[in-house]
């Protein structure tokens, strides 16, 4: 790689990489400013950088502050990618190297937009960028307070909160990010608007960010600028998700993607259907998750967007999870939590970590979930998810093998539950207590718990996941002896659609296949099976569902 400060960008781009300072420079600085922000909204988002910090080079002598947020753009796109170390390169100027990043669900070698194998190629920032000169000291602050720094305190405090995040020192972030929201309070403009709420998100306020995505919606539909609509629709979405107001997050996506498809905005309108399928996994609904979660991850693989692809992987292993296929869930999960080329993006694997902790655990994999609980700690201290606390104490009791212990974590996290809010995750939360408590022939207790997360699940359209809790309803009043259904009503649902394909004489194999599932499933719920039923083959499986069925 070459020293700082040297040029190595395409001859075809940027000529000899020393551009003269003067109109032609800001003209041309402009326009691959202009280019940038349309490739980062609908092209490959590495495309988008490059172009970006062309302009940010062409544009540091003539417009300091432009050439800032060319620069922030830029990182936006980096963002986008899910390399750390790109985008801090970008946002401190200093070399970086640009590279396809490696997508969940693709193979191991990097790619392309186009599916080419491509080799790393790296990207120095022009020294123009980090040492702007003239204009008045409140435009020419590049190169003063440090590299890149500029006299715009808006873009100063949002990228040194950036910085302070990326550089895990959570600490720090929290002033300049809390700056920017101030400074947002008195400012119609929706690009500054939009990363108000960024800047929201990443604290964790999440009505503060709710309230910069409506006024930045707002803002761009008195300008009418479809672009910005649709951004604002897309961190509205998102805020509303996090807020565990699933409704309103489809309402906003929905929404934003007729915006983005109306701009030509193939990026957002990704983005978007990630939010989709998060939704639908909620609700449980398995043909929309699987319709969404391929529209976003076919836009983010072409185009390197992992954010989008890494929600849209969750999203399908969380109606896995929904329909009971808690081994499909961690097979799914494993690689976007796990460490490795293959972790999901850094800002937002972290949420998948209960849902995998929760699938490895009813897969009877706890030690698979261990290697992530220290990450998820971590997680919980910093503060960004509201849910993550009462989670973290979910996820420590479904790994506590002490009765008492996990007793006393589970009334935690519904404690913590109370304290956040929010009817999906707390009603998970009772749905795995009320489990264990029946397990160990506390029914009474299981019951209520079980009632709770029932009534959660129906407020919130949350509708495979109240069948699962119906189910394990119908189990603890056969135990308890007030139900006079007979023995297979202790099935949950996929188990009992296993058992009755076994009891026709279907091989796994075939199971698997007529369930679209992996024969290492069928394998897992049918052991589970045997055990719920007492039988020891096949051929006594058979006769029990004659006789019920009878």
């Amino acid at each position: 790689m070459t020293g700082e400060g040297s040029s190595v960008w395409p001859a075809s781009r940027t000529g000899t990489g020393h551009e003269a300072v003067g109109p032609a420079a800001a003209h041309r600085g402009h326009a691959e400013f202009a280019r940038g922000r349309r490739q980062l909204a609908g092209g490959p988002v590495g495309d988008a950088r490059e172009s970006l910090m062309l302009a940010a080079s062409l544009l540091a002598a003539a417009d300091p502050d432009g050439a800032e947020a060319a620069r922030l753009c830029a990182a936006d796109a980096a963002w986008a990618t899910g390399d750390v170390h790109v985008c801090l390169a970008t946002l401190d100027g200093r070399p970086a190297v640009l590279a396809a990043p490696v997508l969940p669900g693709e193979d191991g070698a990097r790619r392309t937009a186009a599916g080419a194998e491509r080799p790393e190629v790296p990207v120095t920032v022009p020294a123009a960028l980090t040492a702007s000169a003239g204009g008045p000291p409140e435009r020419a602050g590049a190169g003063r307070g440090g590299p890149g720094a500029t006299g715009d305190p808006f873009f100063r405090d949002y990228r040194d909160g950036m910085r302070a995040l990326l550089t895990r020192h959570p600490g720090d972030a929290a002033a300049p990010l809390r700056r920017v929201l101030d400074r947002a309070r008195t400012d119609d403009r929706p690009d500054r608007l939009l990363r108000a709420a960024a800047a929201a998100l990443l604290l964790g306020d999440v009505h503060a960010a709710r309230a910069a995505g409506a006024r930045a919606l707002a803002a761009a539909r008195g300008t009418e600028c479809t672009a910005y609509e649709a951004r604002a629709l897309e961190y509205l979405a998102y805020a509303e998700l996090r807020a565990g107001r699933h409704a309103q997050a489809r309402a906003h996506a929905e929404e934003g993607v007729r915006a983005a498809r109306a701009a030509g905005h193939h990026n957002t309108a990704a983005s978007h259907h990630a939010m989709l399928a998060l939704a639908a996994s909620i609700e449980g609904d398995t043909a929309a998750v699987a319709g969404y979660a391929s529209a976003a991850l076919g836009v983010a693989r072409r185009h390197g967007l992992a954010q989008a692809a890494t929600l849209a992987e969750w999203a399908l292993a969380r109606a896995d999870l929904a329909r009971g296929r808690p081994l499909e869930a961690a097979d799914r999960l494993g690689p976007l939590v796990g460490p490795g080329p293959r972790r999901g993006h850094f800002a937002v694997w972290m949420l998948a970590v209960p849902c995998f902790v929760e699938a490895a655990v009813l897969a009877g994999q706890p030690e698979d979930a261990r290697d992530v609980m220290d990450d998820l700690a971590q997680w919980a201290a910093f503060g960004a998810d509201p849910h993550a606390p009462a989670q973290l104490a979910r996820c420590r009791a479904l790994l506590t093998a002490e009765e008492g212990a996990a007793d006393q974590l589970y009334l935690e996290a519904l404690a913590l539950h109370d304290e956040s809010g929010g009817d999906f995750e707390r009603a998970r939360t009772e749905l795995l207590y009320g489990r264990w408590l029946r397990r160990r022939r506390r029914l009474r207790e299981a019951r209520a718990r079980l009632g709770a997360a029932l009534v959660g699940f129906e407020r919130c359209g949350a509708g495979a996941w109240a069948e699962q809790t119906r189910g394990e309803l119908r189990a603890n009043g056969v135990a308890s002896g007030k139900e006079p259904a007979g023995g297979l009503s202790r099935l949950t649902p996929q188990q009992l659609r296993i058992a009755r394909h076994v009891a026709e004489g279907a091989t796994n194999r075939e199971v698997a296949q007529r369930l679209a599932v992996s024969t290492r499933t069928v394998d897992y719920h049918l052991r589970n099976v045997f055990a719920a039923l007492g039988v020891r083959s096949r051929m006594e499986l058979a006769r029990m569902i004659g006789r019920e069925d009878g």
